[in-house]
């Protein structure tokens, strides 16, 4: 089959990882917002998670259309 769902998901992944990665950056000063979390910017942490899966999945879908093309 043709089907390849590991592309858009990987791609989604690694835009809304990167858009949380970035505003956990720039929100890190921001004592106030993260003291419901007991200091930890959860949009930091969970942003780069997002971002490593997103990248691993189209690491792992262009790896997967290299190896049945030979």
């Amino acid at each position: 089959m043709g089907i390849d769902i590991k592309f858009p998901i990987g791609l989604m992944f690694t835009i809304i990882g990167l858009l949380l990665t970035c505003y956990g950056f720039l929100t890190n000063a921001n004592v106030a917002m993260y003291t419901k979390s007991l200091g930890t910017n959860v949009n930091l942490w969970s942003g780069i998670g997002m971002l490593v899966f997103g990248l691993i999945m189209l690491l792992f879908s262009l790896l997967g259309k290299k190896s049945k093309t030979t």
